[in-house]
């Protein structure tokens, strides 16, 4: 929210080192923060909250499963979790800090269901 309403953002790199958890999301609505990208909130913190990389991957994946207490179901990838993931298009997690919203995911799969598969440019969908 603190992007489109042009407010002040959280204290991020401060919370971490004072040894607390953070955790972030889209917070996608219609209203204040009209993005569903997953890129782009972790680039912001990066940008925005002083998170490196890892740390923002951490908060928006097993972090905020944390907040939700769902942490036994989702927010690592282990056997026996439920498989929310997105695979991008990076060499490396520093990309994220860097190119913001740089294209479509390769693969998106819910619950261990392949939604969008992008292959040789081209969006195709499995199932």
């Amino acid at each position: 929210s603190g992007f489109c309403l042009h407010d002040a953002y959280a204290r991020g790199r401060e919370i971490i080192d004072l040894g607390c958890a953070v955790a972030i999301a889209t917070n996608y609505n219609p209203g204040s923060a009209p993005s569903p990208s997953m890129p782009f909130t972790i680039s912001l913190a990066c940008r925005r909250l002083g998170l490196t990389p890892a740390e923002a991957i951490t908060a928006a994946t097993f972090n905020a499963a944390c907040v939700l207490d769902l942490q036994s179901k989702v927010g690592t990838i282990e056997e026996g979790k439920r498989a929310d993931i997105q695979l991008l298009d990076c060499n490396d997690e520093r990309e994220l800090a860097w190119h913001v919203s740089s294209g479509s995911p390769l693969l998106v799969a819910i619950k261990g269901e392949i939604v969008h598969l992008l292959t040789d440019g081209e969006m195709d969908i499995e199932g």
